[in-house]
């Protein structure tokens, strides 16, 4: 969730892993030490339920509507779905400011349909991740609610809170709220309590175990029901420092390293393994992973029995209005790959509901080049090691909003920017040019499904407008045209489910100057894929030193392959080399 600044999601937390990247460090451990799991195995379809499919008209998506589109998400050939929350929630930032953890938010229907939903998935053979937001909750949580009547609740330590006649608390930094304070002063007991979020999402207390047990049940009481893992939402700024220390000037400007990883979290995290995660086959996943490379590879380290796979992100705050390097590109991904190559496991991901859409920020939205550039993205998120996430939408290339007003927007941290800059004499025509790109907003749009009203989503009116483009993209045309992005995520998703090198197997950086071209390899057991993927909007060469004249084409986004030597503007091939 969230985005850091108004250029850097909150999701790009980066992680550092400060290592070189030199082929001697691009090799990975023999393939008898290699520990299957089917969460390596997976693909994750990421399902924004509010805006994917709705079956009553009201303009939100909801449950019923993802049942009745189960079958359409089977067919990708994904096997698990990572859905966004849909707990009991005021809305303040879509869902993630949650006010009770065992029920379903209206709008989204009941624990009937949820019911429904999870045993419709698991007869087709789909498993579902939830996140699990525990960093904070809503204010207008029943715990929240005790917290703030008195200072002697039991439950006034489920949060944190500074009492005012001990004076102004330590400046610390909010991502959401208009003034970025994270204290907000509340009369009722006379007291700050702490929000690194919105006004509206209190920061959970992780150093009260009640608090940890609270949380606790919470998991069993959804694991009970059958689901199949969590995604810790936030969960890397979970534990604080408590003594409450001034942080240098200006430190919001980088605040990870203040914020990230701190006390006791990797504790909490194992005893959140052995009291939950260890009883049940679920896949647990982190959002963020500190500021250093030993954070991140600790949470994943299979010997701590802390979580499953880090989802890391220093990929996500490449992309800008005026582009990215292709060559740190490759040295990010291949950075994560050295990293954790021998333990630990990562996802590979370049869009999620934190971000504007993936063809915008890596390919090209253009009409000439974005289905094109959008398969080659598949291409590439489908051939490198980890589990792949895939965000709704994606897999038919759909773009960026297109919005031009405030009034466009519902995004929480959008518009407390919005009125922040009004308020401070900013550049508005600017800052509207920038969210255009980069806003979570764009991300959000519904599904286009047909060209049906509101691209098929809903008969009503939808909670935030439907992109104009969904007359020409959208589901139901492309499940008509075999050449389609729709239809080309299909067969890159089953070469990936084909061949174990493409899990498993060693990753080699190949012509690793080239500022245009991304071209690795893939090897296990003796069988070698060759992945060449061109990001540009122009004909590149490359230089990788193998002859490919007799090399199969297993996957290539262009109808007939370029020469050895060339590709064509944003060509995707993939070879077995023999």
């Amino acid at each position: 969730m969230k985005k850091l600044f108004a250029q850097i999601s909150f999701c790009a937390v980066t992680l550092c892993l400060a290592l070189p990247t030199t082929h001697a460090q691009q090799v990975v451990s023999s393939n008898d030490a290699i520990a299957k799991k089917w969460w390596k195995e997976a693909v994750v379809y990421q399902v924004y339920p509010r805006s994917f499919m709705d079956s009553d008209g009201d303009g939100i998506g909801d449950l019923k509507g993802i049942i009745s589109k189960l079958d359409y998400i089977k067919s990708l050939g994904v096997n698990v779905i990572w859905l966004n929350p849909i707990y009991s929630s005021p809305n303040d930032d879509n869902g993630y400011d949650v006010s009770d953890y065992r029920n379903i938010m209206k709008d989204f229907g009941t624990m009937a349909d949820f019911d429904d939903l999870l045993k419709g998935m698991h007869q087709r053979g789909l498993k579902l991740v939830m996140d699990l937001v525990v960093n904070h909750s809503s204010d207008e949580h029943e715990w929240f609610k005790q917290s703030r009547s008195s200072r002697n609740s039991p439950y006034r330590n489920y949060y944190h809170w500074w009492n005012a006649e001990d004076g102004k608390p330590p400046y610390r930094y909010s991502l959401f709220d208009v003034n970025h304070d994270a204290w907000k002063y509340d009369s009722l007991t006379n007291a700050y309590y702490l929000h690194y979020f919105s006004r509206k999402q209190p920061d959970l207390n992780w150093e009260n175990p009640k608090l940890r047990q609270e949380v606790y049940g919470i998991m069993k009481f959804w694991a009970d029901k059958g689901i199949d893992g969590f995604r810790l939402d936030a969960f890397q700024f979970a534990a604080k420092d408590t003594t409450w220390p001034m942080f240098p000037k200006g430190f919001e400007k980088n605040f990870v390293p203040y914020y990230a990883m701190q006390g006791n979290l990797h504790g909490y995290l194992q005893e959140m393994n052995r009291e939950v995660l260890s009883k049940y086959d679920v896949m647990s996943v982190a959002e963020g992973s500190g500021s250093t490379f030993e954070d991140g590879h600790n949470l994943v380290d299979a010997r701590r029995r802390e979580l499953n796979m880090a989802y890391a992100f220093d990929a996500v705050d490449l992309a800008k209005p005026e582009g990215y390097s292709v060559l740190k590109f490759k040295q990010t991904f291949t950075k994560w790959d050295s990293a954790f190559v021998d333990d630990g496991w990562l996802s590979i991901f370049l869009a999620n509901h934190d971000q504007a859409r993936l063809v915008n920020r890596y390919g090209n939205d253009s009409p000439e080049f974005r289905s094109v550039s959008a398969k080659m993205l598949m291409t590439f998120l489908m051939t490198m090691r980890g589990t792949p996430y895939y965000y709704y939408g994606d897999e038919l290339g759909m773009t960026n909003a297109g919005f031009t007003k405030i009034e466009d927007y519902r995004d929480v941290q959008t518009l407390n920017e919005y009125q922040r800059q009004k308020s401070i004499g900013g550049d508005l025509p600017a800052y509207l040019k920038r969210i255009g790109f980069e806003s979570r907003d764009n991300g959000r749009t519904p599904f286009q499904w047909n060209t049906k009203a509101n691209g098929g989503f809903s008969t009503g009116t939808p909670w935030i407008n439907a992109n104009p483009n969904y007359k020409t993209i959208n589901a139901a045309a492309q499940e008509k045209d075999a050449n389609s992005t729709l239809n080309y995520f299909r067969k890159a998703v089953k070469l990936r489910k084909a061949n174990e090198a493409l899990i498993y197997g060693k990753y080699t950086l190949l012509d690793e100057d080239n500022p245009d071209v991304y071209v690795y390899t893939r090897e296990l057991n003796g069988k070698k894929l060759l992945v060449l993927l061109n990001f540009r909007a122009k004909a590149s060469a490359y230089n990788i030193g193998m002859d490919i004249s007799k090399a199969s084409v297993l996957l290539s986004n262009y109808a007939k392959p370029s020469a050895s030597g060339t590709l064509q503007p944003y060509e995707a091939v993939v070879y077995e080399v023999k």
